[in-house]
This record gives structure tokens, C-alpha cells and sequence, in this order.
């Protein structure tokens, strides 16, 4: 079990907005801790943060992270470093735009240490690894194929050396798969429920790739766990631990809106650069942390359902 034991009272988050993001703010509210919610100037989904006197809205551009040390007017304990552009579609190829977020990562670790942080937690993700044939650890060699995998590799390499140069405790996740709500309409099973709610039969691959989801609540709680006994300098794989055919994962999201409607399962042909494979080993997250996934996908997809179709309403 877990041997370090950080007194998180205030934090700050930046990219609060996604799935994970927006978790967490209700995880670390729930806790009592005070949120500092970094956000795009002029973001229309800040005002879906949750509404609570102990989160602050802070509009802040990620180019402009120096500057949060004079917009947050009191220190804090933890950093969570979400934000990230481009992660999606070409722009993952975007060499100069995923350079620019290696930038603002170094950034945000010296606004940390400005800020009196004890930890940095950064959001790296499964495309460092690339392809690979078998469970993810921290120790699996890293061939990412994408720019985004490669600067998200990069950012947490160098934010590591940033952060002991600073004197700051330095975590890095590499997150497999979450959903949940507020994911973005573009993933695959925030894409999928939106076509089954509208009647329209999805086109997909045959779905035969094991597949690692994690649910964007158990996500925010390994954040916060990590946080209050996470290990200095460690890389944690998040995910379930477990993993599935695909096309479970996309049947039983189907039999939780309505059995009857028909799946293109097999009406995509795998991509070259298909991983067939996702699944984090989280033991040393457990370890370290105590932390355990406690939703099961059957009952996770089913709020996430209820989530998009209010949203879409």
C-alpha cells in the first residue's frame, strides 16, 4: 500500500473540460479540495464545469501559462496538466502544433513550482507505446508512430528533468481508453452511441482488437489517488487492467440503447498502423495508490447513454 501521503487542498487543473478533466473537478470537489480550472479564454464548455464556490474558472490560453502564478491568487498542492491540442485526426501529425505542446507542458511544470505545487501530475497517453502485443507497464519500450505519441513521450521525458530541477514531484499516466461524459463526439464510443440514438447503423472494423476502457470516474479517481500517493518519477499505464474484444465493448453499448439496431461490424478495414492490442498492467498503480476500478463498462456505458442523449436533445 501506499507509503507517501500528500495533503491535497487546493489544486490546479489545466484542459478541465474533456472527459477526465470534468471528472476530476467532481472527485476533487467531493474531497473538499479547492479547484483552480484553467481554461481557453472563451471556452463554451467552462460553463459546464461544476458550479461550487471552491472552483475558480481561470481563463488562461495555454501559449500563456507563465502567466498563472499572477491570475491564481493563493499557492497550491497539486498540478494536473491535461491540456493538449490536436489530438485528434491530421492534426496528431501536426509537427509543429505537438512541438508547441511540448513547450507548454515545461511551461506548466514552472508554473507549478511558482505556484508551491508538491506535485506534478501529466496526462500522457497509450500512443507513446505505438503498436505493441501484450499488457503495457511502465517498462514496455516506447515506439510511438504518431506526432502526437512522440511529443506526448517527449513532454513527459523532459517535464520529469523539468520537475526535479524545480524541486517537484513528477508523475506521468499514459492513458489507454476513457469514456464517459463530456468525452468528445469524436471517439469511437461517444461516435457510436450518437449514430445508435439517431437510428443510423454505425460502420466499424470487425472489432476482434482486445480492447482496455477505463470509465472517465475511475480515471479522476487514480488522478486523485496519484496525487496524494503517487510515486516521484514514476510512469503509470491507466487503464481497467482488463481487456475485451472490441465488439463486446460495442454490443453491449448497442443492447443498452436498444438490441434490435444493427451494427456495421466489419464495414471498416483495419488501418496499417491498427493497435490490436490495449491493456494497462495497473499494478503498480495499485500499489502505490490503493486505487481500483469500480465501474463495470455495462453500468458506465449506460450513464454515459443517459449523458449524450440529454446533450443532444
Amino acid at each position: 500500500m501506499a507509503s507517501i501521503q500528500r495533503q491535497i487542498r487546493t489544486v490546479i487543473i489545466t484542459g478541465p473540460t474533456g472527459a477526465i478533466g470534468m471528472a476530476l473537478c467532481a472527485k476533487l470537489l467531493a474531497e473538499g479540495v479547492t479547484v483552480y480550472a484553467v481554461t481557453h479564454p472563451g471556452s463554451a464548455r467552462a460553463a459546464l464545469l461544476p458550479q461550487d464556490a471552491r472552483l475558480h474558472v481561470v481563463p488562461c490560453d495555454a501559449a500563456e501559462l507563465a502567466a498563472l502564478p499572477e491570475l491564481i491568487p493563493e499557492k497550491a498542492d497539486a498540478f494536473f496538466h491535461f491540456a493538449w491540442a490536436h489530438t485528434i485526426g491530421p492534426g496528431r501529425n501536426d509537427m509543429p502544433a505537438q512541438i508547441e505542446n511540448i513547450r507548454y507542458t515545461i511551461a506548466a511544470c514552472r508554473a507549478a513550482a511558482q505556484l508551491g505545487c508538491q506535485v506534478f501530475i501529466g496526462a500522457g497517453s497509450q500512443a507513446e507505446y505505438g503498436r505493441v502485443e501484450g499488457v503495457l507497464t511502465a517498462q514496455t519500450p516506447c515506439f510511438p508512430e504518431n506526432g502526437y505519441g512522440m511529443a506526448k513521450l517527449c513532454a513527459g521525458q523532459m517535464s520529469r528533468v523539468e520537475c526535479q530541477r524545480l524541486g517537484v514531484a513528477h508523475i506521468w499516466t499514459r492513458i489507454l481508453s476513457v469514456y464517459g461524459p463530456h468525452d468528445g463526439p469524436a471517439t469511437m464510443i461517444s461516435g457510436t452511441i450518437r449514430k445508435l440514438l439517431h437510428g443510423e447503423k454505425p460502420a466499424l472494423t470487425a472489432g476482434i482488437q482486445q480492447w482496455d476502457y477505463l470509465y472517465a470516474a475511475d480515471a479522476a479517481a487514480a488522478f486523485y489517488a496519484l496525487a496524494v500517493s503517487g510515486q516521484d518519477g514514476r510512469v503509470y499505464p491507466l487503464g481497467s487492467g482488463t481487456a475485451r474484444p472490441l465488439k463486446d465493448y460495442i454490443e453491449a453499448l448497442r443492447d443498452a440503447i436498444d438490441p434490435a439496431l444493427p451494427l456495421g461490424l466489419g464495414e471498416v478495414p483495419y488501418g496499417p498502423l491498427q493497435v490490436m492490442h490495449l491493456q494497462a498492467d495497473t499494478s503498480a498503480l495499485q500499489e502505490d495508490t490503493g486505487w481500483r476500478p469500480a465501474t463495470p463498462f455495462e453500468e458506465g456505458i449506460r450513464e454515459t447513454i443517459e449523458w449524450v442523449r440529454n446533450e443532444t436533445k
